[in-house]
């Protein structure tokens, strides 16, 4: 995976240019810089929470049957006072 670049040169040209001083222009390109630097969520990131929502998934599936027959059984009680 290659690493994103980001020109900050233009950045702060296209910053001025909309309006924004130089300092402005400066601190935005800064944390944009810094934020494209430290990267996003990878495929790998990713795949691995969908692997932990789908085991979730799966443990909700099995406790259901159980979460039914409790709410049954609670609702026989209520029923009965």
């Amino acid at each position: 995976m290659t690493a994103a670049t980001f020109d900050t040169h233009a950045a702060v040209k296209a910053l001025t240019d909309a309006g924004f001083n130089a300092k402005q222009a400066e601190t935005i390109t800064d944390t944009v810089r810094d934020a494209v630097a430290e990267g996003g969520a990878t495929k790998a990131d990713i795949a691995g929470l969908e692997a932990k929502i789908t085991a979730l998934e799966i443990r909700l599936y099995r406790a259901l049957p159980a979460m039914t027959a409790v709410l049954i059984i609670a609702m026989a009680a209520f029923t009965k006072l």
